[in-house]
């Protein structure tokens, strides 16, 4: 038989290596508006979730975890939440940092932490808040936002046209489309014309979605010249977000700079972005 002393004392030597148990605990965390201010940290504790709260949705594709492939058991992503599991936690003075997005663009647009370790307490859960902005904080946001909107006005006006070059001495030369095709899949253009520059070309066309069709919003847009020669597309835009059965919009079909002689004759073809219901445009002279 075990010597009675030797039991008791391997069992206290056993209980001794065991770490002591972790008070869990509820706490919020706030996240700093300054970049500056120190990052908030929560205690986290091997084998334990710590589950992570926030008051808005968060963009899961860009939630950032050190360690994550290493240190972690679980790292489950919500819409408004975040489950940590670590296999190993933070040793003495190690700090592994998360950061979150948010997907409504306010202020912070950040969440970021430090997990470390504690030897007595861990945080099971975490309400993540975003402190108030104050007044003077919102009237120079809104500052700096009118500002910017005052230069993006003048970009897009007739300045920014020549500060970008893209309006030169040169002009522009314009003309209206002379012979439009018939409807095709439910669609009509109804009036166009055609926009050249020394470096850019612009097909204009108003297209209407005729009464009992599905919404229809443009994908693509082929241009070809007269023998076949592609000509590449900068970009497809149109005024309105999409077509409801009725209603008329006006799409613009911007170039690269155009290699071919003034006036020449191409061919446009519009997509829907399903690739299903084509239009064509005949006659564009750019």
């Amino acid at each position: 038989m075990v010597p009675l002393v030797l039991l008791l004392t391997g069992r206290a030597a056993a209980a001794q290596s065991q770490p002591p148990a972790r008070e869990q605990q509820q706490r919020q965390v706030v996240v700093p508006n300054n970049p500056d201010e120190p990052v908030p940290e929560v205690r986290v504790a091997a084998s334990t979730l710590t589950l992570f709260r926030f008051g808005a949705s968060i963009d899961r594709a860009s939630v950032e975890v050190e360690g994550r492939t290493t240190r972690f058991k679980l790292v489950d992503v919500g819409d408004r939440t975040l489950v940590l599991e670590m296999a190993v936690e933070p040793g003495p003075g190690e700090k592994l940092i998360v950061r979150v997005r948010y997907k409504d663009g306010a202020s912070p647009a950040y969440a970021t932490f430090a997990l470390v370790s504690h030897p007595s307490l861990v945080d099971k859960e975490v309400e993540v808040v975003r402190r108030p902005r104050s007044v003077e904080a919102l009237e120079a946001a809104l500052a700096d936002r009118d500002a910017q909107l005052a230069a993006l006005r003048a970009v897009n006006g007739p300045a920014g046209l020549v500060f970008s070059g893209r309006l030169t001495l040169r002009g522009v030369w314009a003309r209206r489309i002379e012979k439009i095709a018939s409807a095709r899949d439910g669609l009509r253009v109804t009036d166009g014309g055609g926009y050249r520059a020394e470096s850019w070309a612009l097909v204009v066309v108003h297209v209407r979605n005729l009464p009992g069709q599905k919404p229809w919003e443009p994908g693509e847009a082929r241009l070809t010249l007269a023998d076949g020669t592609p000509v590449k597309v900068a970009s497809v835009d149109m005024n309105r977000a999409r077509l409801e059965p009725g209603e008329e919009g006006l799409v613009a079909v911007e170039t690269e700079t155009p290699f071919w002689m003034v006036g020449a004759l191409l061919s446009m073809e519009l997509l829907d972005k399903s690739g299903s219901r084509r239009l064509p445009v005949a006659q564009v002279r750019l």
